[in-house]
């Protein structure tokens, strides 16, 4: 009976962990990083998530220097200013054309 569940489990890792398929797992990986990453920012830096009781008793907080400072991260005051755009030369290059 064991051997039967042995063998089962390596003909489904021989399947699934396959050279072909690691990109996949790579695109996978790298989801679920970015999915934990914004919760656990979210749980320890924003102002309106409380998980302690003591915390959560104090009801609502007119805290606004640190709903700013959560607002305004890094990634935001690097992007500020700059044109929504991901490829600007490609779409300079379509968008306008050169004049001869």
């Amino acid at each position: 009976m064991a051997a039967a569940a042995a063998s089962s489990s390596s003909a489904a890792w021989k399947r699934w962990i396959r050279p072909e398929v690691y990109p996949l797992f790579l695109a996978t990986g790298v989801a679920v990083s970015i999915c934990v990453g914004q919760l656990v920012r979210n749980i320890t830096g924003n102002p309106e998530v409380r998980v302690l009781k003591e915390k959560r008793a104090a009801g609502v907080l007119e805290n606004f220097d640190e709903g700013r400072r959560y607002s305004q991260h890094g990634f935001r005051k690097f992007i500020d200013g700059r044109r929504p755009e991901i490829m600007p030369s490609i779409n300079s290059f379509f968008a306008d054309p050169p004049k001869y």
